[in-house]
């Protein structure tokens, strides 16, 4: 009997969104439907590694210029209590709150980062107070510069614990999404023996594939990141210099992360692999040596913005994509967004409505 025809055959069950991909984006948005007492299935197949790979930073600062984060505060404001939540519900640990660290290469960079700091929407994140770096095996010679209000999320472990609570609430497939067995109606969707109001496609570059909206100006940059052990470091925090370093405890680091923009696929490089060592051993002087090496997709923007909204044709079907390298801090604004314009149909913002790009 085939596939179709058994689940003629038994009960189909009923929810409120149908969510594809869990990632950052997905559980993001899951989260503010289980905050609506809203229902939901999530599929997903695990072939989008962007979500597991990063290092999982949240700053309020791009520390190439000294100037803020787009809506940096606001989206702090509902990430953090969003982590928080998730931490209590399933008992984990995965919200490590921390300073970031940017190692200055010149008495001009310690200026422009004071002349930053007096801007209003920097003040909050940038110490005025130079740090003198007291580690011996670092090298910065002019100081180091504080962002406030950061930290780490452990990714990996957030999904993992997110999708083992999601299967256990037969809330989760764990499996491919075939766009050709979705069937779409005037006031819902059906997949297979799941019927829903609406279909989310948070499937990150995935949405390549998705003929619903591989329309969408979605770029894709491959990153790649090492995992190293140096037991002689003691860095218990964030160092961002020409690439970043960050505590993942025991010893271990997280190191990265490469932009590659031709690229597509989840494997990961030598070039890259050499690229981070030379860079890291420009600033660190201590052994270590690469137990990990691991890549992905970011789903990037050449705007730099989200893209979200709903297909021109079909007015249940929505993307929630584009988080890019900032999934961390973005992925709950942008989820509470959307679900405001399809529950409370309020206009999504201009700068991350996909529409944007058809004027």
């Amino acid at each position: 009997m085939s596939q179709d025809l058994f689940c003629s055959f038994v009960q189909m069950k009923k929810v409120d969104f149908i969510v594809i991909g869990c990632g950052l984006a997905s559980i993001s948005f899951c989260e503010v439907l289980k905050a609506n007492n809203k229902t939901f299935m999530v599929f997903d197949d695990a072939s989008q590694q962007s979500s597991i790979v990063a290092a999982g930073l949240y700053n309020p600062v791009i520390l190439k210029r000294f100037s803020e984060v787009w809506k940096a505060q606001v989206q702090l404001d509902i990430a953090l209590p969003s982590y928080a939540k998730i931490e209590n519900e399933l008992n984990v640990k995965v919200d490590y709150q921390h300073s970031i660290f940017r190692r200055f290469n010149s008495i001009e960079e310690q200026n422009l980062w004071f002349t930053a700091s007096d801007k209003p929407s920097l003040e909050p994140f940038l110490s005025t107070d130079i740090k003198q770096n007291n580690n011996k095996y670092i090298d910065a010679p002019f100081g180091l510069g504080e962002v406030l209000h950061a930290g780490r999320v452990d990714t990996k472990h957030l999904i993992s614990a997110y999708k083992k609570d999601l299967s256990s609430k037969d809330s989760m497939r764990e499996e491919r999404f075939h766009y050709d067995k979705l069937n779409i109606g005037d006031s819902d969707v059906s997949y297979k023996s799941i019927i829903a109001k609406h279909i989310i496609f948070a499937e990150g570059f995935g949405v390549k594939q998705n003929p619903y909206f591989n329309h969408i100006p979605l770029n894709g940059t491959k990153g790649e990141v090492l995992t190293i052990k140096a037991p002689d470091l003691k860095l218990d925090s964030a160092l961002k210099s020409s690439v970043f370093i960050v505590s993942i405890g025991d010893d271990l680091y997280k190191v990265g992360a490469t932009y590659e923009w031709t690229d597509k696929t989840n494997t990961p490089t030598e070039n890259a692999k050499e690229e981070l060592i030379s860079k890291l051993k420009t600033f660190i002087t201590c052994d270590f040596e690469v137990i990990d090496h691991s890549a992905g997709i970011r789903p990037t923007t050449g705007d730099r913005r989200p893209l979200v909204g709903v297909h021109p044709e079909h007015d249940n079907l929505y993307v929630l994509n584009g988080l890019g390298s900032r999934g961390v801090m973005i992925g709950p604004y942008v989820a509470q967004k959307l679900f405001n314009f399809i529950e409370k149909n309020i206009e999504l913002d201009t700068e991350i409505d996909i529409n944007r790009f058809e004027n």
